[in-house]
């Protein structure tokens, strides 16, 4: 889809759209040779996520630590995203229950509990520092200082690449020394690109390879049905 496109079904503005590319927060899948913008439905779920934080008034410096840390998992951050719109909602209903018994009580106790936003502003904090924390977080951060568009979208294609070389082998045994080979040069890659990809941090990224998830999609987007599952097994073995 174009951006102008992605504007008029999702109601962002070009120009946001356009300065959320330009900051690191959401970038198209590719670029035309004219240069103009191109988004998959990958994007548009990144584009979900972000428009669900900033309902939840996040910072975007604080969005964008949150969907670039190497170990986000949607799931996680669905599952706070729906604690703090509970914890919203009921704030805004203590709110209107307030504004109905001040307007139907003609004289009535001056209340402010209502107004306290303590345990919502507490558990954003929570949700807020809980990402990004990690080493391989900060190194990725400081890495991403001296990157370019260019570069971002150069690394991006390379991981598509290593993950179609997966999925030319899917119908094979992960315990391969092929597949485990490939393992390998993928977790070399991250490291190289991204930040130092320990067998810790690999193994919990091909935790998230696995399942109904959106990595999953976006890998047998790439490399067929079943790569994200066949890639997961073979991290396993690899990690131990």
């Amino acid at each position: 889809m174009t951006v102008n496109e992605v504007s008029k079904l999702t109601g962002v503005s070009i120009r946001t759209l356009q300065y959320y590319d330009k900051i690191g927060l959401l970038h198209p899948a590719r670029y035309t040779q004219a240069g103009y913008r191109l988004y998959d439905d990958a994007a548009l779920e990144t584009l979900q996520q972000i428009l669900l934080f900033r309902e939840l008034e996040f910072p975007l410096k604080d969005i964008r630590k949150i969907i670039s840390s190497p170990d986000f998992d949607r799931d996680r951050a669905l599952s706070q995203q729906i604690e703090l719109l509970k914890l919203k909602k009921e704030h805004i209903e203590n709110l209107l229950s307030l504004a109905t018994e001040i307007r139907l009580t003609e004289v009535g106790k001056l209340k402010f509990d209502a107004f306290d936003t303590g345990k919502l502003d507490e558990y954003a904090a929570q949700a807020k520092a809980s990402w990004g924390a990690t080493p391989a977080y900060k190194e990725y951060e400081e890495r991403a200082k001296s990157r370019t568009k260019e570069d971002d979208l150069k690394d991006y294609q390379g991981m598509i690449r290593l993950f179609a070389e997966f999925g030319a082998i899917r119908d094979t045994d992960p315990a391969s020394s092929q597949a485990q080979v490939l393992v390998g040069k993928l977790q070399a890659y991250i490291t190289e690109h991204f930040y130092t990809c320990t067998k810790e941090i690999l193994s919990g990224l091909g935790k998230m390879y696995a399942g109904n998830s959106d990595f999953a999609k976006n890998i047998d987007s790439y490399g067929g049905n079943g790569t994200a599952e066949f890639a997961s097994q073979a991290i396993a073995i690899y990690c131990g």
